[in-house]
């Protein structure tokens, strides 16, 4: 060997080499095969309705209890910078289904169905095609018949629901974790599932006197405290609101729920207790899928259908492009992550038209083209990504007190036109400088130029979405 060695080194050199490469690329098909051959998580997708992005401790809220979902960002991603691109149930269930736009999907009322050929390319037709079992439990929310047969399991209610129903003392966030138990007790490992629950809470019970409606064994929680007043309710803010936002239902609901300091202490206790009801399901699942030893392969992802005003501005509900209205709570939580990637948070401005693609990637499935949000799974994983800059908000609903509005929102810019207002309103505002939205810079003269930009993306998307 050492004759050889010195005679013949390039040849030596040679055959190393190709040893080397032999050797790696062994190491590498094995990868590819390990890759191929590990099993597809399973996907537990919960979403919540009306919660506003500050409703949970993680988020740094001071008052509401959520140790099960804190935990979640602990072992998981916490989105700081969630939005949804309709403010509105239906119209933002939609998009979550199919990862679409309002403009594309067509959906802006309570009635209208997706389209067949668009649910056959939502998330969940998908996975079942590519042979996950899928379920669905809660409130379906999306107009048309409900989609029973579409689903392997089917727990889903059309319309609002109710709390409570007659004669019945269970509160429907019990009904529905049972129904969530229910599913899970039927899961094996020898198949990957996808379980869509979808809550009532904490949206109100529409028309009803007492309009949040917790589980009585939270009735006295948060009773000890008083809830801080809302520098943004100050009535000086309620009166710059040109006069059509003045008499919106948003003012008529504030009427009903925030109007006296009793009506707003007993009303936000009553909406932090119907959270931390949601809490205590998020802990029950978890317990079961690590009893049922499934939680080492399952993803969980956790958001809302939108936000909501708890008395900024002099207002209640949602549909406006303020951020109370339009910023979710977002925690994705898998255990496979490195330990680095856990633990950690993301500024980047994620969609809820980002969550079906997000699904399909964690599954591997080929994202469909009509889907026009993006999977946020390479900024779960902590990777350096070129993300979106800008996104466009667009509220169409037809009722005579909510002005239908649109705009784009970027880091650090947000442009709101009411596009049937005589004349039309605009706002602007510089969130870096002004994160409270409390000074409108649209009719300044310094602030021309901004405005004639955002004016020209909002022409250009509106487009270019459709």
């Amino acid at each position: 060997m050492k004759h050889f060695e010195v005679r013949h080194p390039m040849k030596l050199a040679c055959l190393l080499l190709s040893a080397c490469l032999w050797l790696l690329c062994g190491v590498a098909e094995t990868a590819q095969l390990s890759a191929a051959d590990a099993p597809r998580p399973n996907v537990v997708f919960l979403l919540t309705d009306d919660q506003r992005f500050d409703a949970m401790g993680c988020a740094g809220n001071p008052v509401v209890r959520t140790p099960h979902l804190d935990r979640l960002a602990a072992g998981g991603v916490l989105f700081r910078n969630s939005f949804a691109t309709t403010s509105i149930c239906a119209t933002s269930r939609a998009s979550f289904l199919c990862g679409q736009y309002a403009r594309r999907h067509g959906v802006h009322d309570f009635r209208t169905p997706l389209k067949p050929e668009t649910f056959a390319n939502s998330y969940p037709m998908l996975l079942r095609k590519n042979g996950y079992k899928t379920a669905f439990v809660g409130k379906w929310g999306v107009g048309g018949e409900l989609p029973r047969k579409e689903f392997d399991y089917w727990n889903g209610f059309a319309g609002q629901g109710r709390y409570f129903y007659p004669n019945d003392p269970l509160h429907m966030t019990q009904r529905i974790q049972n129904n969530v138990q229910g599913f899970l007790d039927t899961v094996d490992q020898q198949q990957p599932f996808c379980l869509a629950v979808s809550f009532k809470a904490a949206h109100v019970q529409d028309r009803a006197p007492q309009p949040f409606q917790p589980d009585p064994r939270y009735e006295s929680l948060y009773d000890e405290l008083t809830i801080a007043p809302l520098a943004k309710a100050d009535p000086r803010h309620f009166a710059a609101l040109p006069e059509f936002l003045r008499t919106s239902e948003g003012r008529v609901r504030w009427e009903r729920r925030f109007a006296t300091p009793e009506m707003y202490q007993k009303s936000v206790k009553d909406y932090y207790r119907l959270v931390t009801g949601i809490d205590r399901v998020v802990g029950a699942v978890v317990e079961q899928l690590q009893r049922q030893q499934l939680a080492d392969n399952t993803v969980i992802i956790f958001t809302s259908d939108h936000g909501f005003f708890l008395g900024e501005y002099g207002l209640a509900g949602k549909w406006l492009m303020h951020e109370e209205s339009i910023r979710t709570p977002l925690l994705v939580w898998d255990p496979r992550l490195p330990k680095e990637a856990k633990g950690t948070a993301r500024e980047e401005m994620a969609l809820n038209i980002d969550i079906a693609p997000t699904i399909l990637d964690f599954a591997g499935i080929d994202i469909p083209r009509s889907m026009q949000g993006k999977s946020l799974l390479p900024l779960v994983r902590g990777e350096k990504v070129n993300w979106r800059q800008e996104w466009f908000y667009e509220h169409l609903f037809e009722h005579a007190r909510i002005p239908k509005s649109e705009g784009v929102r970027t880091a650090r810019w947000k442009y709101i036109r009411y596009i049937e207002s005589e004349p039309v309103y605009e706002e602007l505002y510089d969130l870096s400088q002004d994160p409270a939205e409390l000074r409108n810079l649209a009719a300044l003269a310094e602030s021309r130029a901004q405005l004639e930009e955002l004016r020209g993306r909002w022409r250009t998307l509106r487009e270019e979405l459709r």
